[in-house]
């Protein structure tokens, strides 16, 4: 059994035994590997984000939280890297942080041949790194935008005019090699794109944003998508 596939399986056995758990010997000889082997698996599956819980002492062991599951995760070396390549092109885009931590969990449960092969074939893809703007004005451009709440910020327009502004966040958009954050400016009251790099500060404030909606900002350019992947 791939290790792939047999990290599913003992996650859809821990799920099967609900809150009366598995001890990891007992566990091990089910999927006949040692107690060593069967830890690092269990560890692989919290890496990914699998809610596994732990009692010691007798009758204790492992489990998983009821209703829980982890599908397999089954890529190919090319694959991988793609995920790889992907995440180290796009260090300047919103939630970048968070994709490259989703993709770490991804290539953690993959079994150890894929992921040698993998590791190799991504010594072949070189990237320039890029330079992305502060974390803590990315995080609060970010946190504003998940949570929809107006965002403060400090910005220095292309002519070198420094204004504070209140925007609602509507949307982030890359365009030209530049990633913009698209929202309604209170001291405008019109809707504006605002190039994240030339941010230089950015908080965000309790205040909930109004009304104002995608398809205010226009219409997008015919090259343009959204990034959930549905269509090309």
């Amino acid at each position: 059994m791939k290790r792939a596939e047999r990290l599913h399986a003992l996650s859809e056995m821990l799920r099967r035994n609900g809150s009366r758990g598995c001890s990891a010997e007992r566990l091990a000889r089910e999927f006949s590997v040692s107690v060593r082997t069967l830890k690092r698996d269990l560890a692989a599956l919290e890496r990914s984000g699998a809610p596994i819980w732990s009692r010691p002492g007798p009758g204790g062991g492992y489990g998983l939280a009821i209703g829980a599951s982890l599908p397999p995760v089954s890529l190919s070396p090319a694959q991988a890297v793609a995920l790889m390549a992907a995440g180290s092109t796009a260090s300047d885009a919103p939630y970048a942080d968070l994709a490259a931590s989703g993709i770490k969990k991804i290539l953690d449960v993959l079994d150890p041949r894929t992921r040698a092969r993998a590791d190799e074939l991504a010594g072949r893809v070189w990237v320039n790194s890029i330079s992305p703007a502060s974390r803590s004005i990315k995080s609060a451009l970010e946190e504003a935008m998940a949570d929809q709440r107006v965002v403060r910020i400090r910005y220095t327009t292309q002519d070198g005019t420094t204004t504070t502004r209140d925007v609602e966040p509507v949307l982030f958009a890359s365009a030209n090699g530049q990633w913009y954050l698209v929202g309604w400016c209170r001291l405008r009251n019109a809707m504006r794109w605002f190039t994240v790099s030339r941010v230089e500060r950015a908080s965000v404030t309790k205040t909930a944003c109004g009304e104002h909606g995608i398809d205010e900002v226009g219409e997008p350019p015919v090259s343009a998508r959204p990034v959930h992947g549905r269509g090309n």
